[in-house]
């Protein structure tokens, strides 16, 4: 059978000899293909990239736009990926392109989706039923992404030792390794005590050894990041919300009700973590659209 690698090495040398793209392009190419080709491995090492199907592109997207990927270097990828399949079909070596329908915007600030109150309280109410550790787990995944805003690389990469639960402060190594301290509040600890002590020993029990990550798959290793997405939108289904919901949709929240209860700006970019205040920014913007929705729904002569 035909390796990834291979379907990579014959697509490149259709871009160097039929298309006579440059080193530079063709470099370009070679990596965002290949970091598909990664991202799929991480989350089955039995699946072929010739074999993504929609969901998989949603999570890889979400988790570029959680790495905060520029609008642009999203678009790239895509492109690389939408030309690499094509070409794949043109072959006879795949049946469908994924990346074929997807749809970018362009220009202009992308405001971030957050959940609406009922959504979340909705979803909270379905986590609450079940016992068993997985279910234990999942009620933390939510607790954790929503009580501090965490990106979902942050959470899956969370360590045991970077929780204090006496002083109720998480801290968390993100972009550009840079540490931030987290407060958290009554729920979110409940929610650890409950998974740390109940659920995460019997989940390591399956492991071969414990590496001291918090959150942990079925088989006790760590979490994947694709693996949160691929589990919040089976809870989200589940609990009948028609959304396509992602892990950066906590965060998005997180900071959104923050400001909607009066956080400063400044507060909030710290509990984000973000490097420029104008990436803050953007949640200004979805304050305002409540306001506004507000001011139609109450003002008499709106």
């Amino acid at each position: 059978m035909t390796s990834e690698t291979n379907y990579l090495d014959l697509f490149v040398e259709y871009l160097r000899v039929e298309r006579q793209y440059s080193a530079e392009t063709i470099k370009a190419y070679r990596s965002d293909i290949r970091q598909v080709i990664d991202f799929i491995k991480i989350e089955d090492e039995k699946k072929n990239i010739l074999l993504m199907d929609q969901l998989d592109v949603r999570i890889y997207l979400a988790q570029r736009y959680e790495a905060e990927d520029s609008p642009r270097t999203i678009a790239r990828k895509v492109s690389s990926l939408r030309a690499f399949f094509q070409f794949m079909i043109r072959n006879d070596l795949a049946k469908e392109n994924p990346f074929a329908d997807v749809q970018l915007k362009k220009g202009g600030q992308h405001l971030p989706r957050h959940f609406y109150e009922q959504e979340l309280k909705r979803l909270f109410e379905y986590v609450k039923e079940g016992d068993g550790p997985l279910e234990i787990r999942n009620r933390l995944i939510l607790e954790t992404l929503y009580g501090v805003g965490l990106r979902v690389s942050e959470l899956a990469n969370l360590k045991i030792n970077a929780v204090d639960r006496r002083n109720k402060i998480i801290t968390v190594l993100g972009k550009g390794n840079k540490t931030r301290t987290l407060p958290f509040g009554d729920y979110l600890a409940d929610a650890f005590s409950e998974y740390l002590t109940v659920a995460r020993p019997i989940l390591v029990a399956k492991a071969e050894q414990d590496a001291g990550f918090v959150f942990l798959n079925q088989r006790g290793n760590n979490i994947s990041a694709s693996g949160v997405e691929y589990i919040l939108k089976q809870l989200a289904k589940a609990a009948g919300i028609s959304q396509n919901v992602t892990a950066h949709m906590f965060r998005h929240t997180f900071a959104t009700d923050l400001l909607n209860h009066g956080a400063d700006l400044r507060s909030v970019q710290s509990l984000l973590g973000h490097s420029n205040l104008s990436t803050t920014q953007i949640y200004t913007h979805v304050t305002t659209q409540d306001l506004q929705k507000s001011y139609r729904n109450f003002f008499p002569r709106a």
